[in-house]
């Protein structure tokens, strides 16, 4: 604490006196320190639940404790002081009667595991080419509830340890290695507790609330709902190397859509990076990767975002060994069975149609039912070189070959909906959303912070 309160009184000499009038308080909380951040939108298009990062390195005052970081949107209204029943219900952290804007929900996160936060993070709303000023308030307050509008964990599925991350929209769970399922909400609910806490089957959880929903996404064999692959055989364009089909699978485990032993084949370990309140993430490591002709392990970072239909994957290869020249690393998404709607151009490829759910294991005999609209996308940035490749093989999916950066890493994002689900629930809508997400993905805000002021 003395070495936060140095650094912050330094700051306080070190920069002009700035007028009272306009700073936020709350109840007993009146900063004396905060930093103006701009936020802009580059595009000509309206920008809703946009993601704004702050990095540590681009931030002036980089030692701060979680705890002293409260960001306020002065164009907001203050949030009035609290009811004596509501104060009594939530304690001493409910938040307190607010003047000169709202506190909005951020993270302070720490990506890298080092004990020190790596970015702040939260979202807004922009008009088209708006240019918005956001105050970080620098002072310890320990007041203000987040709601969770997404969760991610590690948990234990019949007897499977395996990664869950999803918001009220939308979820993705891993069953098989490295490719995602994906599940559907009928309502904004988070959901996935349930499923493994209760072990509920994905297919049945409608049954104990309708709302909850249903996975949406077959995977088998196939990139299910993403998934990382190598292209190893440009004689080949469109022949695709997989970390669970490798020379070791198919000796050991052939009829298996899993791997075969985590000592002879690849392996994998999932851990939770954070979770929520409104962003969260899981992080996956793919070990011992022989593919027959090269040898790679990897680190991918799903997160997942609060109001969106998408989550984005990093993955860098820590080891990338190809025995054989022009090997580039990709991704993929299944197609759908039915597909009636294809979309690619770019980065971006949208596969959406009919399609029958129903519990794979066909236990009970019951009947499936056909939903009228899934929808599927998987956009790649446009910095990574994306080059589209239809892979007919493992039942057919749709995939980009990428050329990573520097650090051999490249990003991702994969969205989803269905007929069933509160929005983009339709071909149109969700062919509407998809298009946009693309551009704003490859789009970020653009965000400045570098006036310190002080009371």
């Amino acid at each position: 604490m003395k070495r936060l309160l140095t650094g912050v009184l330094v700051v306080w000499t070190c920069v002009g006196q700035a007028q009272n009038d306009g700073w936020y308080t709350q109840g007993s909380f009146s900063p004396q320190v905060r930093v103006e951040c701009t936020v802009e939108n580059t595009l000509d298009i309206d920008r809703e639940n946009s993601p704004v990062i702050i990095r540590r390195a681009d931030f002036p005052i980089p030692d701060l404790h979680e705890m002293w970081v409260t960001v306020v949107d002065p164009t907001l209204p203050s949030a009035p002081a609290p009811t004596p029943e509501r104060l009594t219900l939530q304690g001493g952290h409910e938040l307190r009667q607010e003047t000169n804007g709202h506190a909005v929900y951020h993270q302070v996160d720490d990506i890298d595991k080092d004990g020190i936060w790596d970015e702040i993070f939260f979202q807004t709303d922009l008009k088209a080419g708006e240019k918005r000023t956001f105050y970080i308030y620098l002072g310890e307050n320990s007041r203000g509830w987040n709601k969770h509008y997404t969760h991610a964990n590690v948990g234990s599925y019949c007897r499977h340890l395996m990664p869950f991350w999803e918001n009220e929209y939308v979820g993705w769970k891993i069953w098989f290695a490295n490719s995602c399922d994906v599940f559907g909400k009928r309502k904004p609910v988070l959901m996935s507790q349930h499923l493994y806490m209760d072990n509920i089957d994905g297919y049945g959880i409608q049954e104990i609330d309708p709302d909850y929903g249903s996975d949406i996404q077959r995977v088998a064999n196939s990139f299910g709902g993403g998934s990382v692959c190598l292209f190893e055989f440009p004689e080949r364009p469109d022949s695709a190397s997989r970390p669970r089909f490798t020379p070791k699978h198919f000796e050991l485990a052939p009829k298996s859509k899993w791997n075969a032993g985590q000592m002879s084949d690849t392996r994998y370990t999932y851990d939770v990076v954070f979770n929520g309140p409104i962003r969260s993430m899981i992080r996956i490591k793919g070990m011992n990767w022989d593919s027959g002709n090269g040898f790679y392990e990897y680190v991918q970072d799903y997160t997942i975002y609060a109001h969106t239909n998408y989550c984005t994957s990093r993955v860098q290869f820590t080891t990338f060994e190809p025995r054989k020249q022009g090997v580039k690393p990709g991704c993929g998404v299944r197609q759908k069975p039915e597909q009636d709607n294809l979309i690619q151009h770019g980065g971006l490829v949208i596969t959406s149609g009919p399609e029958y759910i129903s519990d794979p294991e066909n236990i009970d005999n019951r009947p499936p039912w056909k939903v009228p609209f899934i929808g599927m996308a998987l956009a790649v940035k446009d910095l990574y070189c994306p080059q589209y490749q239809y892979i007919p093989a493992f039942d057919g999916n749709h995939t980009f070959r990428v050329t990573a950066d520097s650090d051999n890493a490249y990003e991702y994002m994969v969205m989803a909906s269905w007929a069933e689900g509160p929005r983009y629930n339709t071909r149109e809508t969700f062919n509407a959303y998809a298009e946009q997400m693309y551009r704003e993905y490859n789009n970020p805000v653009k965000v400045t912070c570098s006036k310190t002021e002080h009371k």
